[in-house]
């Protein structure tokens, strides 16, 4: 009975609830270890099609991309990586900038035999994607922001002063030690403070990400994401100053009560051809609060021709 409460509440939210309930990625996927750029990144694959590589966030790993990955599969090669560091892939000393983990990334679709691909990210996926795209311009069709700013780009000077963004200056040995064993609830206050409704980030999805926190190495690499934003910084600015602008199209989705028409703004600093969305009832966990709709609007804009 409570089981079929949950799936009728997550029905109402709009939510795929047996994939995302389970985390299990629909029938078709495979997970690799891919060994690339000094590290072994995790990575699902599945579908067939022009290619689409999901990149999550931080508080989160790329099973939070399942309601996504099970839609684009049905026309897509689908790639879902964990990034350097986070949920299954390796957790190596170093490479936390965006600029190496954007070789992390060329280096997967390199062994997958991609050579080029729909990007769509959210979180430090954002800066992971955006690294890649200004590097290997030509090997990005189409590529979605999804709320979360780009350090060293825009407004970004700006957005540092907003208080909820003190963790970004959060880090270093004594924190790591400070949340040791309290891996849940360092994360819930990202979970809650995010969110427009804190509860439609489930207990479920909780429990299994701040497991996947907790193992071995997992915070220092979290921690190490955000250390890395003043080199991420410079290393845009350069992008910008030297390739200029991006210029395949660009979707700027951001919560409506989180970074909402500012991803938007954020986006056209580093690109010419920008669309705007904004993802209804949802805070930053867009795939937990309103995955139908985040699900629609990636899908509609993939789906234009170029």
């Amino acid at each position: 009975m409570l089981r079929l409460l949950g799936i009728a509440f997550a029905l109402l939210l709009g939510a795929t609830p047996a994939l995302a309930e389970s985390f299990a990625f629909p029938g078709g996927f495979t997970s690799r270890e891919i060994q690339t750029n000094g590290t072994t990144i995790h990575v699902r694959v599945g579908g067939k099609g022009p290619a689409v590589v999901l990149l999550h966030g931080y508080g989160e790993t790329g099973d939070m991309w399942v309601p996504m990955a099970a839609e684009l599969a049905r026309d897509h090669t689908v790639v879902v990586p964990d990034l350097r560091g986070m949920g299954l892939s390796t957790k190596p000393a170093g490479g936390y900038d965006k600029k190496t983990q954007a070789g992390d990334v060329a280096g997967v679709l390199d062994t997958l035999k991609i050579e080029r691909a729909d990007v769509v990210a959210h979180d430090i996926g954002n800066m992971v994607a955006y690294a890649f795209a200004a590097q290997n311009p030509s090997r990005v069709t189409r590529l979605v922001l999804i709320d979360a700013p780009l350090p060293g780009v825009g407004p970004w000077d700006e957005l540092l002063k907003n208080p909820l963004l003190w963790h970004f200056r959060f880090g270093g040995p004594d924190m790591e030690r400070l949340v040791a064993g309290r891996e849940r609830i360092y994360l819930d206050r990202f979970w809650n403070e995010f969110s427009a409704t804190p509860a439609r980030f489930t207990e479920a999805a909780r429990v299994h990400y701040a497991a996947l926190y907790a193992r071995p190495g997992a915070m220092h690499a979290g921690f190490s994401q955000f250390a890395a934003f003043d080199q991420d910084a410079i290393d845009n600015r350069a992008f910008l100053a030297t390739g200029g602008k991006l210029t395949m199209p660009v979707l700027a989705l951001g919560g409506s009560t989180s970074f909402g028409p500012m991803m938007a703004t954020v986006a056209r600093a580093a690109a010419e051809n920008v669309t705007e969305g904004v993802v209804p009832d949802s805070g930053h966990w867009i795939m937990e609060e309103n995955p139908a709709a985040t699900v629609r609007m990636v899908r509609a804009f993939l789906d234009k021709p170029l």
